[in-house]
């Protein structure tokens, strides 16, 4: 039975490098699955799925008013005619840009079509808000995977982002700013409220 599965963790958890895995061992058995990532990640690219290690392959991109539902609808149909082989699953990176309506169009390729769908994100952005499509996520998930990484500062679990400018915190602005190991740390709670103070 197809499950909708969300693996969320704090920037450098691995999220992009499990992603490719798990398309990498799909494809390694001769089935097919389609890779996705937004369109407003362009930091190695439009429609590429890159992680921090250099690994990176081609995706399609997810515009804002992408339906999914008939998207994969049709690409399905489209593999099945080619040679019979339908999607094994749909692998979805930078998922928290993903739109409410998105997050349910994927619930029903799950349902309506049986085809399992992986989703992969952030939970929450450097205020500690919910991005809204990990918020439907949480909500609509099948199966919730936290993916661990350790705090910047301490090495203890982190599960928040600090975004830094010109060297310095910053703890107000615009939700989404694209960007990397330059301008965001993985945190745990201590060191997000104290990043100046050193802890055991």
């Amino acid at each position: 039975m197809a499950q909708f599965f969300f693996e969320y963790g704090a920037m450098g958890s691995g999220k992009t490098i499990e992603i490719l895995k798990v398309a990498h061992n799909y494809e390694i058995q001769g089935r097919k699955v389609a890779l996705l990532t937004s369109s407003v990640d362009t930091r190695a690219g439009r429609g590429v799925v890159a992680s921090r290690i250099g690994l990176s392959r081609s995706a399609q991109p997810i515009e804002p008013d992408l339906d999914l539902f008939d998207y994969i609808t049709a690409l399905n149909q489209q593999e099945q005619e080619s040679d019979g082989h339908p999607l094994a699953a749909v692998l979805i990176d930078e998922a928290q840009f993903l739109k409410k309506d998105q997050v349910i169009q994927c619930a029903r390729v799950v349902d309506d079509l049986h085809i399992p769908v992986m989703a992969f994100g952030l939970k929450n952005d450097f205020q500690n808000h919910l991005f809204e499509g990990s918020e439907y996520l949480l909500l609509y998930a099948d199966k919730i995977e936290e993916m661990k990484t350790i705090c910047h500062f301490c090495g203890h679990k982190a599960t928040m982002a600090l975004r830094y400018k010109d060297g310095l915190p910053v703890y107000e602005g615009e939700q989404v700013q694209i960007g990397g190991d330059e301008a965001y740390y993985p945190v745990c709670r201590f060191h997000y409220f104290h990043p100046d103070q050193a802890r055991d």
